[in-house]
């Protein structure tokens, strides 16, 4: 249900979770409400801080933090492509048989997100990635392609059957420049921005304004609260709330499950 349009709460942020998610934790004895931000679907068309400033408003003073989805600020920079559109090379189809698929989506294991990440980082560094992996992986040393291939290949989303359409069969690069896309959002919307690459696997921003804590926000996003289904909320807004004495405290975000 979506809160009512107040001075406190600007129309488009949820005063409820996300199905079987929770909106407060606490993180070193400090509770946060994790507001998500419900909108339509973001297409090429956007612009992303329009989206933002449109759903969010001018945030309360009490908003430590907003936390955009990269793929959100990807898709408004015409990063996103449809499969059918992505032709794979022949090194993409190779090497798309060594990655291990993660278990919250495809990630580069498949020939199109593999092609996307050759032509974002370079062939030499995905070859390097893949080589590494294949010596590492016999002795039980998991993740090593993704770290060496690095953020901007790891943030690669595939098609899933669980993604609201028409998204669940397209591809999408994380975002260009997130750093100065934050930026850019934090001057439009006149609060901290971070850009957010968060799945049931943990949480990593990829881009920040000025005077964003990066570890808090990956802490406190841990958990994937906004998932990455079809719950249409691509943006959070973060409050530090009271919380009456003597109840217990929310638990401090754990990621659902092992990263590759």
């Amino acid at each position: 249900m979506t809160a009512q349009p107040t001075d406190e709460r600007p129309m488009g942020v949820l005063d409820t979770p996300n199905e079987d998610r929770a909106l407060h934790a606490s993180l070193n004895g400090v509770v946060y409400a994790r507001h998500p931000v419900r909108t339509h679907l973001v297409t090429g068309d956007d612009d992303a801080a329009e989206v933002v400033t449109r759903y969010v408003g001018t945030p309360p003073e009490d908003v430590r933090v907003v936390a955009v989805s990269e793929r959100m600020v990807a898709i408004t920079q015409g990063r996103s492509y449809p499969i059918r559109d992505i032709r794979p090379s022949p090194l993409a189809r190779l090497l798309e048989r060594f990655v291990t698929r993660p278990g919250y989506g495809i990630g580069l294991g498949s020939a199109e997100t593999m092609e996307l990440a050759i032509r974002e980082v370079g062939a030499p560094r995905i070859l390097l990635a893949a080589a590494l992996s294949a010596v590492t992986k016999p002795f039980g040393v998991h993740g090593v392609f993704y770290r060496v291939a690095g953020p901007q290949a790891k943030a690669i989303d595939g098609p899933t059957s669980y993604t609201i359409p028409p998204y669940n069969e397209a591809a999408t690069l994380g975002p260009k420049d997130p750093d100065g896309a934050a930026r850019a959002l934090a001057a439009a919307v006149g609060t901290p921005i971070a850009i957010i690459d968060a799945n049931d696997a943990g949480c990593a921003v990829l881009g920040a304004s000025p005077g964003v804590d990066r570890r808090f926000v990956e802490r406190l996003f841990a958990d994937n609260p906004l998932g990455q289904a079809r719950e249409q909320t691509p943006i959070c807004l973060v409050r530090e709330v009271p919380w009456p004495e003597g109840n217990k405290l929310p638990p401090e975000p754990r990621r659902r499950l092992t990263p590759p």
